[in-house]
């Protein structure tokens, strides 16, 4: 190659890199959402799975109540407070963490029913069901009420 081509090809590349770099502190400064889930493409902690106890006589009774969970997991590589933090439904039931930290690549079941909070399983120590199994959406807010995840099921989602 002639020296005037790799001239040009090492001017488009700096030129190229000078351009991403200034990009960078717009897309660091305003969280955008991943519109496949409604996700903060920056965030490190989402919502997982999500088991609904259904409108049986169980879920009328109370009986299943800690059947019917939410699982929330740090996906990143620190720590992370939730204190503060709410998970709605979309008929606005709101659970709001308490001192709860999930470490790296750690999880904790959000249940509907009564128990006693440990690392692993929180409980709203509700007396009904909370999500809905034919259509429902799920919010994890941070503590400053910016969303963070949100999760859609069912016929019609909102």
């Amino acid at each position: 190659m002639s020296r005037f081509v790799l001239r040009l090809a090492s001017t488009v590349m700096a030129a190229g890199a000078v351009v991403a770099v200034a990009a960078l502190p717009a897309s660091a400064t305003a969280p955008t959402l991943d519109h496949g889930r409604g996700r903060q493409a920056d965030s490190q902690v989402v919502l997982g799975e999500i088991h609904h106890a259904g409108r049986g006589s169980d879920a009328r009774f109370g009986r299943s109540l800690n059947q019917e969970w939410v699982t929330v997991t740090n996906e990143g590589r620190r720590s992370v407070s939730l204190d503060r933090w709410t998970l709605t439904d979309s008929d606005n039931h709101v659970y709001r963490f308490g001192r709860v930290t999930l470490r790296s690549h750690q999880s904790v079941r959000v249940h509907t029913g009564n128990g006693r909070d440990t690392a692993r399983d929180l409980y709203q120590d509700r007396r009904a069901s909370v999500w809905d199994s034919r259509r429902d959406t799920a919010t994890l807010r941070d503590s400053r009420g910016h969303v963070v995840d949100t999760e859609s099921w069912g016929r019609g989602r909102r």
